[in-house]
């Protein structure tokens, strides 16, 4: 039991029998005690004030009178207003600490008996991957590891969106426009090129509407449709996407190829087999650079029928209605989502029906008890639309289901864009914090006595590092920027930043050589930095518990960074190989140890290597 629970069960137990109250442990809040206050661990009084109908000041001495007598893991206590802060046994640190340091996996919480399903990356395979997916990616593994420490089974999955209008975009380009170019012949990377031809397809569609607009037939549809306080432009901005749905030969000649697409056409099938075989190429590159695996793919080429024969079910059950051009929708105006098209009126499947069938077909695969989506937060209401349309269908999984909604990432100079192909390619992104790494260590010369091989592996693991960390440490729900320049600055809240101490402990425990922890158990003259690097050391396993809580990776980088931190601002204050006792050295470097452990299991949850040499 950790010793937060352990408390709040004192805490409770006490209370009931005092004052015969029962309290809920959720009521209660225990945590590490503020720095400009006397402790370690803090209690909140507050919301026991009403229940037990007592003074603060009161509530806070009886309950560290009690748990003074009962656990000998505390030695005194305080009471600040509403807050009782506990001093914890010289005796207690040293135990944790050796037991920190000789466990290898610390941290680690027991395993729940619960498996969750992770969805990330979810590409369409009409682009390459770029610096939006590049989030959705880092956030999904790290999740996926963090829950795996917080003691879930966990499925690590990716949907691929290879079917529908978008991917025959860039089918249709290429046929009309390719010349039958390919990756072999061109020496571009297959996501590259099949990206090129997406973007292409947007310039002709865009020349084409623009030549459309000084038509007869533009001219007729202003007139009756135009509002009057409404311009030229801004209606011809607005009216792009049925322009593309009505009007458009290009647009008619892509939907046309995915309706044969929907009904096996050979000559289609063949093509569209052909260019994604390029995409998934380039993107297991991409993966692979990144340090990614999955434990399953799934395809809504293979989904999506699932999904359409499930909405035919529902019609017949009168859960959804059929319009009189053929489509069908779901009425959700009950739970204020409004209606949905599930089906088009030629028949067609639209993107939540695919949705609806990938999650059937996973819990039938699985029987996951929770199954996340990280998905950005412009489709926070696609999400609630689906969860609330499996509710509706009895799904056994309904209640388990949750979007990890992200903000958007810009670059310093704006927003990027897919169709126009001004998006950060996120193989270029990776190479480019890579060089900006290698310059940095190249600067400071301390690889000199390494191999180009292990020089190379160097700068691999610092340049992913300080990509990784960057975009890691900012709450998902966060819109960010990314500054490729920042994010490796050796000062500032970094990657490398955090590196660096991991770099320093290895060094410092390379010239210790072998030492034993018999002696550090008689050491006692705590040093502030030093008690503060315990309590950090302490919170590890609650930090892991938190973040598999709210699904936040933020929590871990920025308990790594604190860690790194206080570490760097130790390691100037306290002599460790040098020290004058050696029941202060056998300390100091136990302690050196062990954070170099936490800070490397901490990082490794973020998908950050350790480099051996900075």
């Amino acid at each position: 039991m950790h010793l937060f629970e352990k408390i709040e069960t004192e805490i409770v137990d006490a209370t009931h029998r005092v004052y015969g109250k029962s309290v809920d442990p959720g009521l209660l809040s225990v945590g590490p005690t503020r720095k400009d206050f006397a402790g370690d661990m803090t209690v909140v009084v507050f919301p026991l004030v009403k229940l037990l109908r007592k003074s603060p000041l009161e509530i806070g001495n009886f309950i560290g009178e009690h748990l003074v007598a009962k656990m000998d893991e505390i030695a005194s206590f305080n009471v600040v207003q509403g807050f009782v802060n506990l001093t914890l046994t010289k005796s207690f640190w040293h135990i944790f600490l050796t037991s920190a340091h000789a466990d290898p996996d610390f941290g680690s919480l027991q395993r729940n008996g619960e498996k969750v399903m992770i969805e990330f990356a979810s590409p369409n395979t009409n682009k390459p991957l770029h610096l939006g997916h590049i989030r959705n990616i880092l956030l999904g593994w790290s999740c996926a590891q963090i829950l795996e420490m917080a003691g879930f089974e966990v499925v690590k999955v990716q949907v691929i969106n290879d079917r529908g209008i978008a991917i025959c975009k860039s089918m249709l380009a290429w046929q009309l426009y390719g010349e039958r170019i390919t990756p072999a012949s061109s020496g571009i990377k297959g996501d590259h090129l099949v990206g090129q031809f997406y973007v292409e397809f947007e310039k002709r569609l865009s020349a084409e509407y623009a030549e459309w607009q000084t038509s007869t037939e533009a001219s007729k549809i202003i007139t009756e449709q135009k509002e009057e306080e409404q311009s030229v432009s801004s209606f011809f901005k607005a009216f792009k996407n049925q322009y593309f749905n009505t009007y458009s030969d290009l647009g008619a000649k892509a939907r046309t190829m995915l309706q044969k697409w929907e009904e096996g056409d050979p000559e289609i099938r063949q093509l569209w087999e052909m260019m994604n075989n390029w995409v998934y190429a380039g993107f297991d590159r991409t993966y692979d650079r990144l340090g990614v695996t999955f434990d399953r793919l799934y395809y809504e080429s293979e989904t999506w029928q699932l999904g359409k024969k499930e909405i035919m079910d529902g019609l017949k059950r009168n859960l959804f209605d059929k319009q009189e051009d053929g489509s069908i929708w779901v009425d959700l105006d009950h739970v204020n989502l409004d209606k949905k098209i599930l089906l088009r009126s030629d028949g067609t499947a639209v993107y939540i029906t695919q949705d609806i069938g990938t999650a059937m077909q996973r819990y039938r695969d699985y029987g996951i008890d929770r199954m996340v989506y990280v998905v950005a937060d412009e489709q926070n209401h696609h999400f609630k639309v689906l969860f609330e349309i499996l509710n509706l269908l009895e799904e056994p999984y309904a209640d388990g289901l949750y979007h990890l909604a992200y903000g958007m990432v810009d670059l310093p100079d704006g927003k990027m864009k897919s169709r126009e192909g001004t998006v950060v390619d996120a193989d270029d992104l990776i190479a480019s914090v890579t060089e900006v790494a290698e310059s940095l260590a190249i600067e400071k010369g301390d690889l000199d006595n390494l191999n180009k091989g292990e020089r190379e592996e160097v700068f691999k693991r610092i340049g992913m590092g300080a990509l990784k960390f960057f975009i890691l440490k900012i709450n998902p729900l966060k819109r960010m920027t990314f500054d490729p320049q920042a994010s490796v600055d050796m000062q500032g809240q970094t990657g490398p930043y955090v590196q660096n101490a991991y770099v320093r402990i290895q060094s410092i425990l390379r010239k210790a050589g072998s030492f034993t922890v018999d002696p550090m158990h008689t050491y006692i003259d705590f040093q502030p930095t030093e008690k503060h690097l315990l309590s950090l050391l302490f919170m590890f396993p609650e930090v892991i518990r938190r973040a598999a809580s709210e699904y936040d990776p933020s929590l871990v980088a920025n308990y790594c960074y604190d860690l790194a931190k206080s570490y760097h601002r130790f390691y100037h204050d306290a002599p460790i190989l040098n020290a004058r006792k050696e029941e202060a050295r056998s300390f100091r470097l136990t302690l050196n140890a062990a954070i170099a452990q936490v800070l490397s299991r901490g990082m490794k949850l973020l998908g950050i290597d350790m480099p051996a040499r900075m």
